[in-house]
């Protein structure tokens, strides 16, 4: 499994060449980085050589994802690897993982669909009792980062278009399918900030026309592959919750809409009902 988080040190002692962490929060605050104290403390943690601290320093002042300059992302507790190319887990997708463990806390198969970094896939394998974790994302990059994230915990990672990558021997037996969805609309992607424009693959952002295209499709084919009782989740935004409850319940799906105000998250959830033919 990625391992648990910890808040890393700041090496010590510092050597006469090395930056001050209060030289490290100016550059930081400077790039306008709104949060530069505690950049600061991850970057310093991460660095171990003075050239190498500048290079970091470099690459989060030109705009760079701290996940990405880190090598890292926090999620539920876990430290979860990224790499260049592959889409950054968000905090807000925390409140999915946390609603599909309250549907099926018995999980025993999960599908992590759109998986990017296989965060979801990672955190779910962590909280249930040794589940069966399949994952798949139709971006090369992402699946090798997936693979990584999820060894631990015997995932299997496929790259494929949505359910076209899963083997048929899993249809009918996902307990939690867990899809988080691109849901930006495509005329919305270039008002996206520049570290998500610029450092992450559009096709796990550009979600087509309504931002739903992708959605649509995985409601559309997902009550095959759940187990009688499974259940569907997908991130959306509040404007689109209507459209996207609406496109699970024409599924077949029971739905409901979840929403977590501090973190901003809407997540559409939906079950195939145990006598579903």
């Amino acid at each position: 499994m990625p391992q648990l988080f910890s808040t890393p040190s700041f090496p010590s002692p510092f050597s006469p060449s090395f930056p001050s962490p209060d030289s490290v929060v100016a550059a930081l605050r400077a790039a306008g980085c709104v949060f530069a104290e505690d950049e600061a403390e991850l970057i310093l943690g991460a660095a171990r050589t003075a050239g190498q601290l500048t290079a970091l320093v470099d690459r989060r002042v030109t705009g760079v994802p701290l996940e990405l300059v880190l090598g890292w992302a926090e999620f539920r507790g876990l430290r979860v690897a990224v790499a260049p190319g592959v889409f950054v887990p968000r905090r807000r997708t925390e409140f999915l993982v946390a609603e599909a463990l309250a549907q099926a806390p018995d999980a025993a198969v999960v599908v992590d669909l759109c998986c990017g970094s296989g965060a979801v896939g990672a955190a779910l394998a962590a909280a249930l009792d040794r589940p069966e974790v399949h994952a798949a994302d139709v971006d090369p990059a992402a699946v090798r980062c997936a693979r990584g994230n999820l060894a631990a915990a015997g995932g299997r990672v496929y790259a494929g278009d949505l359910f076209d990558a899963l083997p048929a021997a899993l249809r009918g037996r996902a307990d939690i399918l867990a899809a988080n969805v691109p849901y930006v609309p495509t005329g919305e992607v270039a008002l996206l900030p520049a570290e998500a424009r610029e450092h992450e693959p559009l096709v796990a952002l550009d979600g087509g026309t309504d931002g739903l295209g992708v959605l649509r499709r995985v409601a559309a084919e997902a009550p095959r592959w759940l187990a009688p009782g499974g259940c569907l989740l997908a991130e959306t935004s509040r404007r689109q919750a209507p459209a996207a409850v609406d496109a699970f319940a024409r599924a077949g799906l029971t739905t409901r809409l979840a929403v977590c105000d501090e973190l901003y998250a809407h997540v559409v959830i939906g079950v195939r009902e145990r006598d579903l033919s």
